[in-house]
């Protein structure tokens, strides 16, 4: 690129005066010297195509990066690939028409989900910023930032339960036998049976004909309990009968609630170069534990049986508009899409890594694991349907009804059960911890991005660290009451729905698409790649993905419907409230900070939106964005070559 001289009345760009005979050196963080001096200690301005640099202040810190850029990988696989992968997709398929569900699953996967992901991580890796001042990029949009960091302490606050509960079970699971698999225990019903014997009642003529032991008859069986839903609901949860009767905490759920945050706080505390190596264990042992499983499932009986009826196609099921809007909400869900999180993680990559790669691959890697978990989860569902003589319909669950229902009672009819119990808790104990982690790390990286160089203290991430897991331990602790499950479901169902996802996603495609310009970032993403990625991700920034995210925001509204749980208990109007209270608390940022701005700034709506959508650029981009650094330093001093700009434009 020619370089051009600065105009001596303007500091709208980084100049050097004079090099002298000082070597030019910039720091990866953007600090640089010029005999001794600090480049653009107090120029801040326009550059050519409109964004304004930010000098560099003495205090300025450089960001941290990646050890390695496996560091990366891993802990974007740690934090997508959770506990959606495994309870929820292998249910969604087998639901939606089972291999057939690929179809509009993969679909929507090249039109939403790698789009999307790969955007977020690209983003987070140009600015060198987390969530919040990522949006430096279109200063009018930064409320996209502040909705990321809402939803993303939401899940951070609910999402640890599952948590808290998959430790509760796998401390219960190192006893000779299992807790849940008899009902000879203080916290079991009269109606307590641990075998139905449906097969029995199939061909009965009379319902009051005594089936098995248990001295029960066909009507009775019906409102009969198995001790799994017992322990989860008596003993586990101590579920009371409303939102509007909390009752008493739960002393042993808070103290393995207060374990699992102690555990998160130290996972990342010390920053990307504790967490980056501490995912290489929490992200690939649940393979290892996964392969296990698969092993010893399709060796039992009624396996085969399972898996078929897990991937048998359904072709009708393509008619039904449910089934596409199914496959779109598990991508947004199981890509961890609009959380902020994957633009924290980008930002600690070097500026040249290859991130166009990274996404086709971590996304591979997601949707292989949803795939292959099916075959884990069905397997072991073929044989307890077969063990109990019923269809396999009647044992498929989704969510914590498979986690903590479905699996532990598959689990105690195997020998060793306490072993494969064991296993599989602490299989998902990983699973979610490295999401909560991680999860934890982009909500704390947003926050401390905010606060300059100038606010340094040597213990500032730990301190801040520390004040996140405390604020959500205190607001969990509304978790552990015996109404608790309601609160849980309120946090799951409204504040990180598919509602609130699919509105940032689709204000994210908008911004970068059509108020930064699809092709200037395009042209970005080259200047760090080294090459021009294919243009589809252009035409689905601007066109396809919004209109995918909108399509089926839209559905969701129309089809709304009130929350309950165990479609047995409606909740009351109030708890409804507080439940869209916590939706409107995300997706009112965005609205509200815009018009905000535009309200403050002066002169006429023209000048307004000119001004507020210029990018802020950080200090990084004076290295990067230089047109010809290596040339100063070879430039004789004295001649009117030595006023050179360092920092022109975007390309």
């Amino acid at each position: 690129m020619e370089k051009q001289a600065l105009p001596a009345s303007s500091c709208s760009l980084v100049l050097l005066e004079e090099t002298k005979k000082s070597p030019i050196t910039l720091s990866n963080g953007g600090g640089g010297s010029v005999a001794g001096g600090v480049v653009g200690t107090a120029c801040v301005g326009q550059d050519k195509k409109g964004g304004v640099v930010n000098g560099v202040g003495p205090g300025y810190q450089e960001r941290e990066t990646w050890t390695r850029q496996m560091d990366f990988i891993m802990s974007c696989v740690g934090f997508a690939v959770g506990l959606g992968n495994v309870w929820r997709f292998p249910y969604l398929c087998y639901k939606n028409g089972g291999g057939v569900f690929l179809i509009p699953y993969l679909l929507i996967v090249f039109v939403g989900g790698i789009p999307i992901f790969f955007l977020e991580i690209s983003l987070g890796q140009f600015m060198k910023a987390g969530s919040i001042n990522v949006w430096n990029i279109a200063p009018l949009f930064k409320g996209l930032g502040y909705a990321s960091m809402v939803i993303v302490f939401f899940c951070n606050t609910y999402y640890i339960m599952v948590l808290a509960w998959g430790f509760y079970y796998l401390i219960k699971s190192f006893t000779a036998t299992l807790p849940w698999s008899s009902c000879n225990n203080e916290w079991n019903t009269p109606s307590c049976i641990e075998i139905f014997h449906h097969q029995d009642c199939k061909n009965a003529s009379f319902a009051n004909i005594t089936v098995g032991s248990s001295n029960m008859t066909c009507a009775d069986l019906a409102d009969a309990r198995s001790p799994i839903i017992e322990f989860w609901e008596n003993k586990v949860l101590s579920i009371s009968s409303g939102l509007d009767e909390p009752g008493k905490m739960n002393w042993e759920l808070i103290l393995c609630l207060m374990a699992v945050w102690v555990l998160v706080y130290f996972c990342v505390w010390k920053g990307v170069k504790s967490t980056g190596k501490i995912v290489y264990f929490t992200a690939t042992f649940p393979y290892v534990v996964l392969i296990i499983l698969l092993v010893r499932g399709v060796t039992l009986p009624g396996a085969y049986d399972g898996i078929m009826y897990y991937i048998k196609p359904d072709w009708s099921k393509l008619e039904e508009a449910q089934v596409w809007i199914d496959a779109g909400t598990q991508i947004f869900f199981s890509y961890a899409i609009g959380l902020g999180a994957l633009t924290a993680l980008g930002s600690y990559n070097r500026f040249n890594n290859d991130c166009y790669k990274d996404a086709f691959i971590l996304a591979l890697i997601n949707s292989g694991t949803s795939f292959f978990a099916g075959f884990v989860v069905f397997s072991i569902l073929g044989f307890m349907a077969a063990e109990q003589g019923v269809d396999i319909s009647q044992v498929a669950e989704s969510g914590p009804g498979l986690a903590f229902i479905a699996y532990p009672k598959a689990v105690s009819l195997m020998p060793v059960a306490p072993l494969w119990a064991a296993l599989f808790f602490f299989m998902l104990l990983l699973l979610g911890l490295d999401s909560q982690f991680v999860g934890v790390e982009g909500f704390v990286t947003g926050i401390l991005d905010l606060f300059p160089g100038k606010y340094y203290h040597r213990y500032k991430r730990e301190i801040a660290v520390a004040i996140c897991c405390l604020l959500c331990f205190i607001i969990d602790l509304s978790m552990v009451t015996q109404g608790g499950m309601y609160v849980f479901q309120l946090f799951d169902y409204y504040s990180a729905s598919g509602m609130t996802l699919l509105w940032q996603a689709f204000w994210e495609c908008i911004v970068v698409a059509w108020v930064y310009g699809a092709d200037r970032f395009m042209d970005d993403v080259a200047r760090m790649i080294g090459y021009r990625p294919f243009p589809w991700m252009k035409w689905c920034w601007s066109f396809i993905t919004p209109c995918v995210c909108m399509g089926i925001f839209l559905f969701h509204l129309v089809n709304y419907k009130p929350l309950t749980y165990n479609n047995v208990y409606v909740y009351p109007w109030w708890g409804e409230v507080i439940g869209w209270c916590l939706a409107l608390s995300s997706m009112l940022c965005i609205p509200v900070s815009l018009l905000y701005k535009l309200f403050r700034a002066k002169g006429t709506f023209k000048e307004r939106w000119a001004h507020l959508t210029t990018p802020v650029w950080g200090a990084h981009h004076l290295e990067y964005m230089a047109p010809d650094i290596k040339s100063l330093s070879s430039m004789s001093p004295g001649t009117d070559d030595n006023k050179v700009i360092i920092f022109e434009s975007v390309m």
